[in-house]
């Protein structure tokens, strides 16, 4: 089946991809929602998408030598309900408008590769989306023991750093370290206070560098420290990619 990809720019819909291609599908093109150009903070804090790093998904077209769609995060969660219906202004629309846009330039597309793994209002709105635009979503690591599929993603080659922390015992330090580094690190603190090793409840987020898909590695030249949050418990710090390139593997 042919395959469009939701890319954030992290770990879940890169690895995502890469089962979706282990199971025969072939991607076609990639889309990714990005928070307005002039927006002042990268951090949406946004029911559904990731919008930190999105500087660097421009890259990833040429990375992974596919068309790149993109769309500005427009709405806001408006219908917070556990089943989603057609809302108007809601940020759902924006994927829905995306979406569409990638059905007009890629009629054959069937299937929509998302890296959802624990929360159900994502997936019931990604599934939502893709009944009206009669689309297949492919969600591989939906409820996936996190350890193990941590351990998953390191071993299959995803090179992805830390972009986001926002979780007690995660702090600044821990700001570009690599999923190996944290792997351990995470299951010391789900241990200690229950959170949840791939991030699922907003401890972390992340920026894939390089994996088996990509044609290029991405370089990142220079990042600035953002304070979002100055909490004493559970500060959330992010990083803004501000200089990156493409070489060759």
């Amino acid at each position: 089946m042919k395959v469009v990809g939701l890319i954030s720019g992290g770990k879940d819909s890169c690895y995502n991809l890469m089962c979706a291609v282990r199971e025969g599908h072939e991607i076609v093109a990639l889309a990714n929602l990005h928070p307005p150009k002039n927006s002042i903070c990268e951090e949406l804090d946004s029911y559904m998408y990731q919008s930190v790093g999105a500087d660097g998904v421009e890259l990833y077209g040429e990375a992974m030598r596919l068309p790149l769609y993109r769309h500005e995060i427009t709405g806001a969660p408006k219908n917070q309900k556990s089943d989603y219906e057609k809302t108007d202004g809601d940020e759902v629309e924006d994927l829905f408008e995306l979406l569409a846009e990638v059905k007009k330039h890629h009629p054959e597309v069937k299937g929509v590769s998302a890296g959802a793994i624990l929360s159900s209002y994502q997936k019931v709105r990604v599934e939502d989306v893709c009944r009206r635009l009669d689309l297949i979503p492919l969600c591989f690591l939906w409820e996936k023991e996190q350890n193990s599929l941590l351990s998953e993603m390191i071993e299959n080659g995803v090179d992805a750093i830390l972009i986001k922390v926002a979780a007690i015992g995660l702090g600044e330090k821990h700001l570009g370290k690599t999923l190996e580094e944290m792997a351990p690190i995470m299951k010391n603190l789900q241990e200690k206070y229950g959170v949840h090793p791939c991030g699922e409840g907003g401890e972390f987020e992340s920026f894939v560098r390089d994996c088996p898909l990509f044609k290029m590695k991405i370089v990142i030249d220079e990042t600035e420290t953002i304070v979002h949050q100055d909490d004493p418990i559970a500060p959330v710090f992010y990083l803004r990619l501000k200089r990156m390139h493409l070489e060759q593997k």
